[in-house]
């Protein structure tokens, strides 16, 4: 064999125990239109394109290659080496027989080596670990995705509802500002005439122009939170975004059970503790079975090549196969799988501190949650009647500064008392919305199917 053929030989072999390549999959996102959606498709799109989703998604696929790669100790380990060497100083030993001595040199000057060994793994810690541990890791993964879809759920129903309120305010200015119009005509026409003075005209001026500019205040907010709920759903700032808004379907959503109690392992955040103790546990099994021998079987074939010219070194070769077992059993380490064993232990009696804070923790946001709730359901209830009885203030004071009775004055209260009333009833709807979602997320029922 010369030493091109050699060289080949070497290749095709070290290439035949390379691992094929891998093709990682990726999330698919959706590049749909938002066009008059609702927030049920909102959020659905938010579930598959939000970075922040896709992200967890992705590590997801990067734990599963790390769980992969942990177990791929469990095959067949394959390796191929070369070597070249070219004696200098060739050795030579004595031999003496019958009294006389003489010298030989052993060996040639020339020498190479073609080596393929595999390697198998009967009894490893390590790999033991790995094995039992991937499930737990699995599911890690899965309960940190779904801690990311849940939080995004939450987030985007109350940038949904935010627009939605703006939306409602704003229509409620805009109703404002046509009665001030209405009312800055009637006023002007009574001025020209002589009926009233200055003031009347004048304070019909500045009310106008006061609701107009909240009208333009409302509207450059309401470019911010469509650019927020842009960021929080991963949508494009290329791309049309126009939302189904239906203020009724609002409060057809404020009910909410406040019997329900809440169970510590709905939290998925309970619940990624109890995992990482389950992973702690296992690093404590794996400190003490480190105390278990190690047992591996090899095999190898060997090219082995002679000569003292270098252009005759690979003519020939004298092949050699070793078949053979090894066993490593760890008798003294100087205390440190004790200390080890000793340092995880303590490490699950934190974790366990961890999971009781934890419950401390979802007992206090439930809590909280729930008192705003219910303050805010009084606080939608009551702004829900003053709005009837601002109302009824405003017509019965129109008709009686119609005919004279009342002042300007009065007409203007009235008619500031019905939009703050108008605009309170909104905001006491948008945080009974958002402090529901805030008691659902508290007891753990909001599902990212939901």
């Amino acid at each position: 064999m010369n030493l091109n053929k050699l060289i080949l030989v070497l290749i095709c072999t070290l290439s035949a125990t390379l691992p094929s390549a891998v093709v990682f999959g990726q999330t698919a996102t959706n590049d749909k239109q938002l066009n008059n959606a609702s927030l049920q498709e909102v959020i659905s799109y938010a579930l598959v394109n939000k970075p922040g989703v896709r992200q967890s998604l992705i590590d997801e696929e990067i734990g599963e290659r790390d769980i992969k790669s942990a177990l791929s100790g469990w095959f067949p380990q394959i390796n191929g080496s070369a070597n070249y060497n070219n004696n200098l100083k060739q050795q030579v030993n004595a031999l003496t027989i019958n009294g006389e001595t003489s010298y030989i040199t052993f060996g040639t000057k020339q020498t190479s080596a073609l080596t393929l060994q595999a390697d198998q793994q009967f009894l490893n810690a390590g790999l033991i670990q790995a094995s039992k541990a991937a499930k737990f890791y699995r599911q890690q993964y899965k309960q940190n995705t779904e801690n990311t879809k849940i939080t995004t759920v939450v987030e985007v129903s109350k940038a949904f509802y935010d627009i939605l309120t703006s939306k409602e305010q704003l229509s409620i200015i805009n109703e404002n500002i046509t009665r001030l119009e209405k009312q800055l005509k009637d006023s002007k026409a009574q001025y020209d005439v002589g009926l009233v003075d200055k003031t009347d005209y004048q304070r019909a001026q500045i009310s106008l122009s006061n609701s107009k500019a909240d009208k333009k205040r409302n509207e450059e907010l309401m470019k911010y939170k469509y650019a927020y709920l842009r960021e929080l759903i991963g949508y494009g700032t290329e791309k049309e975004l126009s939302l189904n808004f239906n203020a009724s379907s609002m409060e057809r959503e404020i009910l909410l059970d406040t019997t329900q109690q809440y169970v510590y392992e709905n939290r998925v955040e309970y619940r990624l503790l109890q995992t990482q103790k389950q992973l702690q546990h296992l690093n404590t099994s794996y400190n003490k079975w480190s105390y278990l021998p190690t047992i591996a079987g090899f095999v190898n074939y060997n090219w082995n090549y002679m000569n003292n010219n270098f252009s005759d070194l690979y003519n020939k070769n004298f092949p050699s196969s070793v078949f053979g077992l090894t066993l490593a059993l760890p008798i003294f380490q100087g205390t440190k799988r004790t200390q080890e064993i000793k340092k995880s232990q303590l490490q699950e009696r934190r974790i366990d501190l961890d999971l009781l804070n934890a419950k401390n923790q979802i007992n206090t946001q439930y809590q909280q949650a729930m008192a705003t709730y219910k303050a805010n359901l009084n606080d939608w209830k009551t702004a829900g009647s003053n709005v009837d009885i601002s109302k009824q203030v405003y017509n019965t004071i129109k008709l009686q500064y119609d005919e004279g009775i009342k002042t300007y004055l009065d007409l203007m209260t009235s008619e500031t008392d019905l939009r703050t009333a108008q605009l309170n009833y909104l905001n006491a709807l948008y945080s009974l919305l958002s402090s529901k979602l805030d008691v659902q997320q508290s007891l753990g029922t909001i599902t990212v199917n939901q």
